[in-house]
């Protein structure tokens, strides 16, 4: 059988973001600037800390990934939505609808569970610092790097599979800028309740665990922190975890805002907006928040470009 007669439709149309040539200009040149910014922010992170002997350290082996996820989870949207803004094409062949459907489940997932690692790394530091370098051991921080990755993939394998065998008779034109599940499901003619019920509980659990975690390493911090008398010790011990911190509360809101809804309570408007901030812009914000306020991370740039440049000069 093949793959139209099964499923109904041979691609889709991705309506975008606007109708308007203005607006979509705009939003092209824009979007266009973010993505290399994104680019850029986190191949020079990810080459500062790999080349800086300093910082190599847990915490900052889960910033090496935490960047690799943004720069893969932007290059999922931004090259296909700047393509539908610059040109009339619009329309995404099916297997390339769920391809980008998998990538972006496997590297949002990925991220939840690496940023609770972090937090737990952030945790172990700050409430047990005599313990940190038995208990943050390379072979653990290798576990919870490749459980991340692991777990997404199979989450991500299950929901576009399920997805992906639904019936699409109704209609092809996806009321989005890229193949999101939920406006996927709803051009469905099939029953789509057991696929809202399997992306739910990925959703959720994997939202709720990594919030779990995040919380409860915090809290404990928070109260270990309260516990220092002197002001510099309170300063310093909060600044370690002031941009992680950020960068949750930031991505976090957004995805629940996004996925921990009914389907019934879906808006095209307000989730665009969201989804544009977690897709497309978080994953600039990211190296940013960890580089500007992060004085290691300038201070490994400097080196590592001053021995660049000095290196070039000797030969």
């Amino acid at each position: 059988m093949s793959r139209r007669n099964f499923t109904g439709v041979a691609d889709f149309i991705l309506t975008g973001l606007t109708d308007s040539e203005e607006v979509k200009l705009v939003l092209s040149v824009l979007f266009l600037l973010i993505y290399l910014i994104t680019v850029l922010g986190n191949m020079v992170m990810i080459l500062t800390i790999r080349l800086d002997p300093q910082l190599h350290t847990p915490m900052y082996f889960f910033l090496t990934h935490l960047s690799f996820l943004d720069l893969s989870y932007s290059s999922v949207f931004s090259p296909k939505t700047l393509q539908n803004l610059l040109t009339s094409t619009k329309s995404i062949s099916f297997l390339g609808c769920f391809t980008q459907m998998f990538f972006f489940i496997v590297f949002g997932s990925a991220e939840c569970f690496i940023l609770s690692s972090m937090a737990y790394d952030r945790y172990v530091a700050i409430c047990r610092p005599l313990y940190y370098p038995v208990i943050m051991s390379t072979r653990l921080c290798c576990a919870l790097v490749a459980g991340s990755y692991a777990i997404s993939f199979v989450e991500s394998t299950v929901g576009t599979i399920f997805t992906s065998r639904l019936q699409f008779c109704n209609s092809h034109v996806i009321q989005h800028f890229f193949c999101d599940p939920m406006p996927i499901l709803s051009l469905s003619c099939s029953d789509t309740s057991e696929v809202e019920v399997i992306i739910f509980i990925f959703a959720g659990s994997n939202l709720v665990l990594s919030l779990i975690t995040i919380s409860g390493s915090y809290l404990s911090i928070l109260s270990t922190i309260l516990k220092i008398n002197s002001t510099a010790g309170k300063k310093k011990a909060f600044s370690t975890c002031a941009s992680h911190l950020l960068g949750v509360t930031i991505f976090y809101s957004t995805m629940m805002f996004t996925y921990l809804k009914p389907k019934t309570s879906y808006s095209l408007g307000r989730d665009q907006v969201a989804s544009v901030f977690y897709t497309i812009v978080i994953p600039m914000l990211n190296p940013l928040i960890y580089s500007l306020r992060n004085k290691e991370v300038k201070s490994a740039a400097l080196r590592v470009l001053w021995k660049r440049v000095g290196c070039r000069q000797l030969k």
